[in-house]
């Protein structure tokens, strides 16, 4: 800049003539609008960084963006914008486009396989407080009642349809083939049924919904939750494990700026525990050992 400069000055009195002085002028005004240009989009990439767009399923994890994280990002001058989602699918489908910067409401063992599926790069940040997938009935209180011919809804969606078919094999409805692994079971890993039970795959969304349909609905937490039904309802409640925990899920080339190591404080915040640990409406969610550390 400074050469740039020198250069122009020279020109400007080594000759007099009118057509230097004015390319001169010229010359000074694009430089000053271009440094001025520069500076204008440094600060708006500064102030980008600043804003934080989550997006999150309706129900649990939206809530807990809201009552805590929200909060805490910004007492720490962060604007943070929630988008709720009604599916699995658009919220990643968001982040890989970069019209959010993270979202909330997906499982390791999800996000593994719509990344590999859908060819995106998507990377786990952190798990959180998870609600178990729940066997819920609107018209029986127990196990008891299922006989043949009883009917229940699951996920048709791969990932948690082979969650809740593990799930009816922990409640001894069902046997999977022995040499099936349990994440990538699907209905016809079915080796036989301990009861002649009438399965019914449908959008984990409408599962819900479904209850005044069928006998009992294997459910997502979140959809769940963001329905009315509420834990206890549940006629059981699934043993989670780590994999199928929520994570919070960011671009991998994200992964080291700023806002992330934010967030992933909030999280750990003691805002956040409070908040899980002292609200009855999160009791019942299955926590991670790095939060049962805290």
């Amino acid at each position: 800049m400074g050469c740039l400069f020198e250069a122009l000055t020279n020109l400007f009195y080594e000759e007099e003539s009118f057509m230097k002085r004015f390319s001169f002028l010229f010359a000074l005004i694009v430089l000053i609008f271009g440094a001025t240009g520069c500076s204008s989009s440094s600060s708006s990439a500064q102030e980008e960084k600043k804003t934080i767009t989550i997006g999150a399923t309706a129900g649990p994890y939206s809530d807990q963006i809201r009552e805590a994280i929200q909060p805490y990002l910004e007492k720490k001058g962060y604007k943070v914008k929630l988008i709720e989602f009604n599916d699995y699918v658009q919220p990643n489908i968001a982040l890989d486009q970069k019209e959010i910067d993270a979202n909330v409401f997906q499982n390791q063992m999800y996000l593994e396989n719509f990344a590999k599926t859908h060819q995106m790069k998507l990377h786990p940040l952190i798990s959180i407080p998870t609600v178990p997938i729940g066997l819920y009935s609107k018209k029986h209180t127990s196990l008891d009642d299922i006989r043949d011919g009883t009917t229940i809804a699951l996920p048709n969606e791969p990932v948690n349809q082979a969650r809740a078919l593990t799930m009816l094999q922990q409640l001894g409805l069902l046997e999977l083939k022995k040499d099936v692994e349990p994440t990538k079971a699907s209905e016809k890993d079915i080796a036989k049924f301990h009861k002649n039970i009438i399965l019914k795959p449908l959008d984990p969304a409408q599962l819900p919904r479904a209850l005044g349909d069928v006998d009992y609905a294997l459910i997502n937490g979140n959809f769940a939750l963001s329905s009315g039904l509420k834990l206890t309802e549940a006629v059981a409640l699934e043993k989670t494990p780590d994999y199928y925990l929520i994570v919070v899920t960011i671009r991998p080339e994200d992964k080291d700026k700023p806002f992330v190591k934010d967030l992933i404080a909030a999280y750990k915040s003691k805002e956040f525990a409070k908040l899980i640990k002292e609200d009855p409406k999160y009791k019942g969610y299955v926590w991670p050992d790095w939060f049962q550390k805290q």
